[in-house]
This record gives C-alpha cells, sequence and structure tokens, in this order.
C-alpha cells in the first residue's frame, strides 16, 4: 500500500492528474479494496495531499481567489451530498458492481475530459492566444461548475483535477494555465473535506490504509513536483492516461480485447496530442517600446 502511494503520489506531483482517478481503482482491481472503502479512505488520503500542492501554488500567486469562492460555494455542499448519496447505496448488499459501474463510468469522463484539454491547450498554443491571470468572474457558471465537479467527487472521488479542471478552462479559456492548475488544487481542499466528512458519517473510511497510503503518497507528491521541470511530463502524461482507460473498462466488465485496443487508442491519441505542435506563432511582446534613442 505505502508503495502503491508513493507512486500515485510521485505521478500526481509529475502530472498533475488527479490522485482520487488514478488512487480509487487501484485500490478496487489491485488490492481488492471494497469500493466504498476505496472512495472513502482515498478522499481522507486526498485531503491531506491536497494542501502539499495548494501552498506552493498559494507562496507563487497562481490562485484565483474569487473562483475558489465561487467554487467552493456549489463545490461543498454538493460534495457533502455525494458522500451521503453513494453511503446510501454502498451500504447494501450486493452493492459491489453498480458501485465498480459508477467509479468506471467517472474515470471515462476523466480521460475524456483528459483529452479535451489537451485539445484545447494545443489549439492555444498554435494561435498563441493571448491569456490573461485575471478574467472577469461568471458567478452563476462557476457556482455550476462546482455542483456538477463537487458532486462526482463526493460520489467517486474522481473530478477534482480532471473534470473541474476541464470545465473550468471552457468556461474561463482566458485563465493562466499556472492559475488554471493552482485555482482548481486550491478549490479542491473545502470540497474534499466536504466530502471527506460526508463519508466519515456515511462512508467506509478504514484509517489504517489511509495511513499506509499516505506514508508513500505525501513523499511522493513532494518527489513528482521537484522533478515536473525536469520529468518527460509529455511521456508520463499519455501512459497514466491509457492506464487510467484501461482502469475504466476494467472495471465496466469490458472484454480483455477490447480493453487493449482502448488502451492502445488511448496512448496512441495522446501521445500525439502531447506533442509540441508545429508552425506555433512567437509569442507576442506586449511590453511597450523603447523610446527613440534608447540604447
Amino acid at each position: 500500500m505505502t508503495v502503491a502511494g508513493l507512486v500515485v503520489g510521485i505521478l500526481v506531483g509529475l502530472t498533475g492528474m488527479g490522485g482520487g482517478a488514478l488512487l480509487t481503482p487501484l485500490l478496487v482491481l489491485v488490492f481488492r479494496v471494497s469500493p466504498l472503502a476505496a472512495i472513502s479512505s482515498d478522499l481522507l488520503t486526498s485531503l491531506v495531499m491536497k494542501p502539499v500542492g495548494a501552498a506552493v501554488h498559494a507562496r507563487r500567486g497562481t490562485v484565483n481567489w474569487t473562483l475558489v469562492g465561487w467554487l467552493s460555494a456549489g463545490a461543498v455542499p454538493a460534495g457533502f451530498a455525494g458522500a451521503v448519496v453513494i453511503g446510501m447505496i454502498g451500504h447494501g448488499a450486493g452493492v459491489t458492481d453498480p458501485l465498480k459501474l459508477i467509479i468506471g463510468i467517472a474515470l471515462c469522463a476523466a480521460v475524456a475530459t483528459t483529452v479535451f484539454r489537451q485539445v484545447m491547450d494545443r489549439r492555444a498554443a498554435r494561435r498563441a492566444e493571448p491569456v490573461d491571470g485575471a478574467p472577469p468572474v461568471r458567478p452563476v457558471v462557476t457556482v455550476l461548475i462546482g455542483v456538477v465537479g463537487g458532486f462526482a467527487v463526493g460520489l467517486t472521488s474522481v473530478g477534482a483535477g480532471s473534470l473541474i479542471i476541464a470545465m473550468l478552462l471552457v468556461a474561463y479559456p482566458g485563465l493562466r494555465p499556472s492559475h488554471l492548475v493552482g485555482t482548481d488544487i486550491m478549490q479542491a481542499i473545502p470540497l474534499v473535506a466536504a466530502a471527506t466528512v460526508g463519508h466519515l458519517i456515511f462512508g467506509d473510511v478504514q484509517f489504517a490504509l489511509t495511513a499506509s497510503l499516505l506514508l508513500g503518497a505525501l513523499p511522493g507528491v513532494y518527489l513528482g513536483a521537484r522533478l515536473s521541470a525536469q520529468g518527460p511530463v509529455a511521456v508520463i502524461r499519455p501512459v497514466v492516461t491509457a492506464v487510467l482507460l484501461a482502469s475504466a473498462l476494467a472495471l465496466l466488465d469490458v472484454a480483455p480485447g477490447w480493453i487493449v485496443v482502448g488502451t492502445v487508442g488511448a496512448l496512441v491519441l495522446t501521445a500525439g496530442l502531447s506533442r509540441t505542435p508545429r508552425h506555433v506563432l512567437p509569442p507576442v511582446d506586449d511590453r511597450a517600446p523603447e523610446p527613440a534613442g534608447r540604447t
């Protein structure tokens, strides 16, 4: 469990992909943890991990606090509600298959939003679109994003680092990538906290399991963040996305042959999207011109 937490922590720190999308299927498929216990324990693990990345972004000034406030207004109650719903479903007899189905669908959504984000990033790179770190906030849209993402996180532990960030990218295309990630990580703290409280009451948190995961995850996140500048993220991210899709298809009881086809297809697609696009326009120099005569 500790080694698994270390690997997931490194991948989260290196690629920025959500820990819930990686850890929950790992617990269910490899360690045979019950789906409800996997979701509940993963959320508690994430709650301890999130402040590590959030502190870095807060120190660098890459958090849009207004967006965090509006997102939290929708995500916090929705995250708690999602925990209540999955807790009511998960304690019944013979619910393992339905819970695996729910997690599998959430992972498919996470893969789809990851690919969508890569497409949007690639289009922005080709057009050299100017970005602004503080776009006008749209409160109603932002609260709705929080509600949808928060409910998904409370229900499956998947979505804080994939679904919400993709919806923010659509709603705020002018938000700088660093502010996009920083804002998402910061708003995930109250969201995951609310979902964790719900799972502590209605779910199945296993503290020994969580402690074992954190022993590896905390140093893993730190190490991954330190390596992110030098690490081959363009290679690792497609592999992680392909693994997520394979996990989703396995949870959905898809035939092994189709799992292989889907995994290879996702790997080829995301690897192609991760390549630096050709004919990228040079960045626009928006600095004021030097006064005539200055050297």
